[in-house]
């Protein structure tokens, strides 16, 4: 990144995303390795001298209400975290959130991976008690900023969508063929201009730099993530489109099935990977956390059950064919999924799994490998 133009960015979204007022108490929850820690620990809140807490452990320790334990502490107004974060404490279900007051809250944040529908509604009426603006934000370590986001107050939301992009920011869909799509549709999610925190080069490899973000489509950067715009123009993220299994030549993509699995009253959270198949080419592996109260393995129609939820949600082509109880999910200490961990271990190549010392639980990894094909 650049130095004026980072700044700028970084300051401009955390001012306008966050609605960020003199007085107010910022907690971002993200390690300050990350990108977002870098734009919205680190720079945007110092840019404008922002009051924030710097937060280091887990969301769920000592127990599922340490986080508003913080806020009520210190007076949180602004809160930014992950869906992983998110649906992990709503797992715990509702009494650690209403047992603590939150009633400094005023802006909920999201980032990291597309926010299901049932964990967004979560987040405002049980977390922000349904007065608290949530803003999903859309942005990559390469953009620096925000690019599609609400602005609270401003923007009608939409649970699940980052909505509109922000001041400046031309995004556009493609067609497999290249070609822009025009009102609603689903595609490849591109920029078409210029924006002021966008990385300048990889280092020590601009040919992979400009390999990577502008060769696919010329003339466009190349974010790698499918998107879906209503007809109201909402951006809906669909994830990377590398996140997208191919089932008997039908692409489908692991935020679809895993929203449509979340979207069921017992699940609690979904992670999706492919693994190979001899007849489809590829299937779909889902890891399945349950709501709280349910024992490991669960009764056979608990399955059933999950997996009629997606047919009748997305079709019978993206039923998945394993279904990997988990009680828990590999995280970074910031709640991001390691989903490299659960390929290995979906195709039974966890010996290959290599350094587990940046997960948050490093025994995840055997816990997963003991419920594999229970």
């Amino acid at each position: 990144h650049s130095t004026a133009g980072y700044m700028v960015g970084a300051g401009t979204t955390f001012k306008y995303v966050f609605d960020h007022r003199p007085g107010d108490v910022y907690w971002c929850t993200a390690d300050c390795g990350w990108i977002t820690g870098h734009s919205y620990v680190a720079y945007g809140p110092l840019f404008h001298g922002a009051t924030q807490v710097l937060f280091e452990g887990v969301p769920t320790w000592p127990d599922a209400g340490r986080c508003w334990d913080v806020v009520d502490k210190y007076g949180v107004s602004l809160f930014y975290t992950a869906p992983t974060a998110i649906r992990s404490l709503m797992a715990a279900g509702d009494d650690p959130v209403t047992a603590r007051s939150r009633a400094s809250l005023r802006v909920l944040g999201s980032v990291g991976e597309p926010i299901n529908p049932q964990a967004w509604r979560w987040y405002r009426d049980v977390v922000g008690g349904g007065r608290c603006a949530v803003v999903d934000t859309w942005w990559q370590t390469e953009t620096g900023q925000h690019m599609i986001a609400p602005l609270p107050g401003a923007t009608p939301a939409k649970p699940g969508s980052a909505t509109l992009p922000f001041f400046g920011v031309e995004p556009a869909l493609l067609d497999e063929q290249g070609r822009e799509i025009r009102g609603e549709g689903q595609g490849y999610l591109v920029l078409k201009r210029s924006w002021p925190a966008a990385a300048r080069t990889l280092a020590g490899d601009h040919a992979r730099f400009e390999q990577t973000y502008f060769s696919a489509h010329k003339g466009y950067y190349f974010s790698g993530d499918g998107a879906r715009r209503d007809a109201d123009g909402y951006y809906w993220i669909l994830g990377r489109v590398d996140d997208v299994i191919n089932v008997s030549g039908h692409r489908i993509g692991t935020a679809e099935v895993e929203s449509a699995l979340v979207g069921h009253a017992f699940c609690c959270e979904a992670a999706v990977v492919p693994v190979e198949h001899a007849i489809k080419g590829q299937a779909i592996y889902a890891f399945v956390t349950l709501q709280q109260g349910h024992d490991y393995p669960p009764p056979p129609q608990v399955r059933a059950q999950l997996l009629a939820e997606v047919r009748r949600v997305i079709g019978p082509i993206a039923t998945p064919e394993v279904l990997h109880w988990a009680p828990a999910l590999p995280k970074t200490r910031s709640g991001k999924i390691m989903r490299r961990i659960l390929r290995k271990i979906a195709a039974r190549e966890e010996h290959e799994i290599g350094d587990v010392s940046t997960l948050a639980d490093p025994g995840v990894v055997e816990l997963l490998v003991k419920y594999r094909g229970v």
